[in-house]
């Protein structure tokens, strides 16, 4: 499901037009990506909780060369399912 679909399904579900769903989608995912940012948790009950942790350098390899390469340290998102998600999904 890509987000067109996903605010066609909103819109549909909440007898909202999908403008005004678009906006609702685009509104949490920039809160979200805000709270990220600032290396706070986001957790929305039963779908999930997103973090963001630290990745420490570490020696990797080119792949057509196989000569060694540094890969710098570096924060990521790490997304962790949850309990309800976990059950739907099994």
């Amino acid at each position: 499901m890509n987000k067109a679909e996903l605010t066609a399904r909103v819109a549909k579900d909440t007898r909202m037009t999908k403008v005004r769903a678009a906006r609702v989608i685009d509104s949490l995912l920039e809160h979200v990506m805000k709270t990220l940012k600032r290396g706070e948790r986001a957790s929305l009950v039963g779908f999930g909780t997103f973090t963001v942790t630290r990745r420490k350098a570490r020696t990797g390899r080119n792949p057509q060369t196989g000569a060694p390469i540094q890969i710098p340290a570096r924060r990521v998102v790490r997304f962790t399912a949850g309990k309800s998600l976990k059950a739907e999904i099994r």
